[in-house]
């Protein structure tokens, strides 16, 4: 009877905010999956039931595997390259040099800015005529090197990886410096008797300890570059040649542009399922860490 009672106890307090989730994330999804299987040009009330046909024509759409491809890349080399760039100023600004309350106090200027303005910002770095970056080489006799950074398909997708790392990186910076500031100050102080300084510090204390920390890292960083969409949209609207297309951009040009909103859907629909898909494999590699396996 006690058990009963706690169980209803519990049930009321939970039964609002899941009913809020219900309404706001899973009904909305169900309904996405409905209508991907429309053909639908999203003002009509004319649907015609097509079934899985959208998924069928998604799968040989060499541009949404081209998409596919372009945000994998984002994850894989940009996101990385954020991850460790945020781990080793996390690291760094952890200490009372001057340099380290420097860093404490301009990492997250980046995420107070719109990300608007960070498109824009980035679009006129990489301008071939007034840009920043064609300028400075131009201002040190390096004209040959100068390019239209965002009108080349070899180098634009680097270009919209090196604006999203500066983007996101005051986020995870923060994230890591919380993890560093929670290991307990006894573990440097044994790691500093036993002779662990620098980076052999770092390798052998700190980034094992950081374990549940880069789970949680890697995971929002998946969401994170699986939904980019205003960056790309706004600097480079996925061109040249698709070269910077990922699957939002793609996404918003059939529902509003080409008005094929149940394909649009069916996009949506693909993308959550990968979505998931990476989040649910990054949490099985992390289950556990190496720390508790070796006990």
């Amino acid at each position: 009877m006690r058990d009963r009672s706690r169980g209803a106890f519990i049930g009321a307090f939970l039964a609002p905010a899941l009913g809020v989730y219900a309404f706001f994330v899973i009904y909305p999804f169900l309904q996405a999956v409905l209508f991907s299987t429309y053909r639908w040009r999203g003002l009509s009330q004319n649907k015609q039931f097509v079934g899985i046909e959208n998924f069928r024509n998604l799968f040989s759409d060499p541009v949404f595997w081209q998409a596919v491809k372009n945000n994998l890349w984002l994850l894989f080399v940009a996101g990385a390259i954020a991850i460790a760039i945020s781990v080793g100023v996390a690291t760094g600004a952890r200490g009372k040099s001057l340099l380290s309350r420097s860093l404490r106090g301009v990492y997250l200027f980046p995420q107070v800015i719109s990300l608007v303005v960070v498109a824009i910002l980035w679009y006129f770095v990489f301008s071939p005529e007034i840009g920043l970056l064609n300028g400075g080489l131009r201002a040190i006799g390096l004209d040959s090197l100068a390019k239209p950074w965002l009108g080349q398909p070899s180098t634009a997708l680097a270009a919209v990886g090196i604006a999203f790392v500066w983007y996101v990186s005051g986020f995870y910076v923060m994230l890591f410096a919380a993890g560093i500031q929670s290991i307990p100050s006894e573990v440097f102080e044994a790691a500093e008797l036993d002779g662990a300084h620098g980076f052999r510090r770092f390798r052998t204390v700190i980034w094992p300890m950081l374990w549940s920390v880069k789970r949680v890292a890697v995971v929002y960083m998946v969401i994170n570059v699986m939904n980019v969409f205003a960056l790309v949209l706004l600097m480079t609207r996925g061109g040249p040649d698709r070269k910077t297309e990922v699957m939002l951009t793609y996404l918003y040009e059939q529902a509003f542009t080409n008005s094929q909103f149940g394909y649009a859907t069916s996009l949506a629909v693909a993308n959550f399922v990968i979505i998931m898909a990476l989040s649910l494999g990054i949490l099985f590699y992390f289950r556990r860490s190496p720390m508790e396996a070796r006990r």
